[in-house]
């Protein structure tokens, strides 16, 4: 069976900054302990393997917080609006 539709994805505006808080607050995370936070991130979304993350921060936790697909529209969103 063929699905012929586009799947919508919708968030709303105060979980976009919860994602951008969470995201910056691992990154900074990331640069505090020496790591390039965006080959760190990277992964993560790549693999979704939490080892990717620091647990200083409790960055690890915060990451998990978000689904990759909430986390890659946000980037993809900002990425194309800048």
């Amino acid at each position: 069976m063929e699905i012929d539709f586009t799947r919508k994805f919708s968030l709303n505006e105060d979980r976009d900054e919860e994602i951008k808080a969470i995201l910056t607050a691992v990154y900074n995370a990331l640069q505090e302990k020496g790591y390039n936070p965006i080959n760190q991130i990277v992964g993560y979304i790549l693999s979704e393997d939490p080892t990717y993350i620091t647990n200083y921060n409790n960055a690890r936790s915060l990451i998990r917080k978000l689904d990759r697909d909430e986390l890659l529209q946000e980037l993809v969103k900002k990425y194309l609006a800048s």
